[in-house]
């Protein structure tokens, strides 16, 4: 294992600004249904990411991105637990990249079981671009449903699953085949035909309601509607691929899976094919991507499974997917368009991100016009003109950004693009951090900057106050009512009933919500402040060490870097931001206005208690959500799992537990009541 101090400065920055940023577009793209890059850009990430931590062994994190999927669930819908977890797929984007999978499986078989494979039957499968849900039957009736949300907590959406057409209320016995078992986990894909969705977004514009972006977003956001009747009206699809519990019955095969399936009336993938050999698959693949803009629904690359189950069960998985399955993705679409200005939006963290201003161009069937350009060092890298033809691609019909420059059609005239010496919005003069190729506004007051703010301000895992959204955020900007977070907390609710679109109820509940943050959590406070290279886990860690919001802002550098996971570069950040007059008025001014951050329970001694230790969550909490509970364990050193096995140390137990329970008391794992919970977290010992 390398030595963490020997890692290169700016290696541990750019690790460290990768999972930051893989957790928020995670977050985004699981929970939000609101992605803000395309699927190509988050691989490359990831794959910096993977890059990074295959070299530098110390920096791979129990929270890196690498070790998880996707994101946890909003509090909006009860809890759906996947049993076992569902996990993601590794992607390939070459040819090479699918054979070196089949090499790898076929060297693990050798290596583990000394089993000699000849040749790899596989099952290929249209890869379509949906939400991934489960569903279980018990008794071939409809029981329960979830999303995937981060694996092994969804969001329960049982009562909209309900009201899709092609899910099957009850299952049906086959004549002359095998009846439905007594349990199964039916895991599929919902998702919204080209041509429904088309028919959706015209009907959205004729009664002057925003459009939904792409046929996945508009699957995703119809399935997670509180009210089931708004999901009935919209029209879903949905396809079974897999299996999770199953009591009763056996497959031998993912091809014979998919037949029954069929069978029992569960609809299966529209496009699918069992292959003798990997050389079919690549033959199918390019069939599939030959055929893809014919298609009436959106796919984005096919998946191949190792056909039979037993090499399934051998080849196992690792803690994030599959050993024995891969999404061999289709390069993304693409098309040319004219740059005819560069704008420049500031973020959150003040970082300015220049914006090609583009001849309106149909990339996947939706008309853009701007395209990213990342940052000054990538545009120079691109070497982006005013006035060059450029290629585009929206590789997950997402957010555009500009690929290369047509050389060859440069005009005379192409205008070099120059950086804002001064803020575009404020204009502060701007500022570059040694290292770093983002220009950034250093002013926390910054407009711009406030909005982004406020939006990070009230988001669900930081202060949560409901109903604070971007329209609301850029109403109370514009009109002068907020100009820092402290603001927010002097609005009266007739001024909130007077802004547009926000009646007396809409005011009253949102000014609920205002004064109930003022007491969330100190580690929700940290996280909401917008410290660069402080997340969500690290905020609960500082929180659990210094016990106030006015210790860690009189916090020194060597003080900071004594917290396990805090390294100099974060150190640095931490200690800038409460130098900065700015920053520390805006912490004083909360303050001022009456916010009340919530003290964690701390471990006798200031130890991390739960070290070492490993939790499993079943059942309903009264006193906090899962994810609180989950945070709360975490930042006293503990480390929580989805499931029940021999090194669980403790399982805590909700009301409704479920089988999780039963699997701990099997294997004699300690239970923990919510009781006993509650006084571990207050320093108590562990039973």
């Amino acid at each position: 294992m390398t030595d963490p101090s020997r890692v290169p400065r700016n290696v541990r920055a750019r690790a460290e600004e990768l999972a930051e940023e893989l957790h928020r577009h995670s977050h985004l793209y699981y929970a939000l249904d609101s992605p803000e890059i395309e699927d190509a850009e988050y691989d490359r990430l990831f794959r910096e990411l993977q890059d990074l931590e295959a070299a530098y062994p110390a920096l791979a994190r129990p929270d890196s991105p690498t070790r998880r999927v996707g994101a946890p669930p909003l509090d909006a819908f009860e809890v759906f637990e996947h049993d076992p977890p569902m996990l993601s797929l590794e992607n390939a984007l070459t040819e090479g990249e699918v054979r070196a999978f089949e090499e790898r499986a076929a060297r693990f078989l050798r290596q583990t079981y000394d089993r000699e494979v000849a040749s790899i039957a596989y099952t290929a499968e249209a890869k379509l671009d949906g939400l991934a849900v489960e569903i279980i039957y018990r008794g071939g009736v409809l029981e329960a449903g979830g999303t995937r949300g981060d694996g092994e907590r969804g969001e329960d959406v049982t009562e909209n699953l309900r009201t899709v057409q092609g899910v099957p209320l009850r299952l049906r016995t086959p004549p002359g085949g095998p009846p439905p078992p007594r349990l199964l986990a039916a895991r599929g894909e919902i998702f919204m035909r080209i041509a429904d969705f088309e028919r959706l977004n015209r009907a959205r514009g004729e009664a002057g309601e925003p459009l939904f972006a792409n046929p996945r977003n508009a699957a995703a956001g119809s399935l997670r509607q509180l009210d089931s009747r708004i999901t009935a009206a919209r029209p879903l699809a949905v396809c079974f691929y897999g299996a999770g519990r199953m009591e009763g019955h056996a497959f031998k095969s993912q091809a014979e899976l998919l037949d029954t399936f069929k069978a029992w009336g569960l609809p299966v993938n529209p496009a699918w094919r069992r292959c003798g050999s990997l050389d079919e698959v690549l033959a199918w693949h390019r069939e599939m991507l030959a055929g893809r803009e014919g298609s009436p629904y959106e796919y984005d690359g096919v998946v191949l499974k190792v056909d039979a189950f037993d090499l399934q069960r051998e080849l196992g998985a690792t803690s994030r997917a599959p050993r024995w399955a891969i999404a061999y993705k289709f390069p993304p679409r693409q098309a040319a368009t004219v740059v005819e200005g560069v704008l420049f939006s500031v973020g959150r963290t003040g970082a300015i991100t220049p914006v090609a201003a583009m001849r309106p161009v149909r990339v996947g069937g939706v008309e853009v016009s701007r395209a990213t350009l990342h940052n000054e060092e990538e545009m120079r890298r691109k070497d982006v003109r005013v006035g060059d033809t450029v290629l585009i691609q929206r590789a997950g019909d997402v957010i555009p950004e500009v690929v290369s420059v047509v050389k060859e059609k440069r005009p005379p005239g192409a205008r070099a693009v120059q950086m804002p010496l001064a803020c575009p919005v404020c204009g502060t003069g701007v500022r570059r951090e040694e290292g770093e190729a983002a220009l950034r506004c250093p002013n926390p007051l910054c407009p711009a900057v406030v909005r982004e703010s406020l939006r990070h301000f009230g988001s669900r895992h930081a202060l949560d106050i409901d109903g604070l959204g971007e329209k609301l955020v850029n109403q109370l900007v514009d009109k002068g009512l907020v100009r820092e977070p402290a603001d927010l907390f002097r609005l009266a609710p007739e001024a909130l009933a007077a802004l547009e679109r926000m009646g007396k109820k809409s005011a009253e509940n949102l000014a609920a919500a205002i004064e109930k943050a003022r007491t969330r959590s100190l580690g929700r406070f940290i996280y909401a402040l917008g410290i660069r290279h402080v997340g969500e886990h690290l905020a609960d860690v500082l929180a659990a060490r210094f016990g106030s919001i006015e210790a860690l802002m009189a916090a020194e550098e060597a003080e900071l870097m004594a917290v396990h996971e805090v390294g100099p570069q974060v150190a640095r950040s931490i200690r800038s931001f409460f130098e900065e007059e700015r920053s520390r008025r805006m912490v004083e001014n909360l303050l001022a206005a009456g916010v009340r951050p919530a003290s964690p329970a701390r471990a006798a001694g200031g130890g991390a208690s739960l070290a070492g230790k490993t939790f499993v969550l079943t059942g309903a909490l009264s006193s906090r959500t899962r994810d609180e509970a989950k945070r709360a364990i975490e930042a006293l050193g503990g480390r929580v799992t989805g499931s029940v096995s021999k090194n669980t140390d403790y399982v805590v137990a909700g009301e409704a537990a479920g089988s999780k329970l039963a699997q701990a008391e099997k294997l004699g794992v300690r239970v923990l009541g919510e009781a006993e919970f509650d006084a571990v977290l207050a320093g108590g010992p562990l039973p």
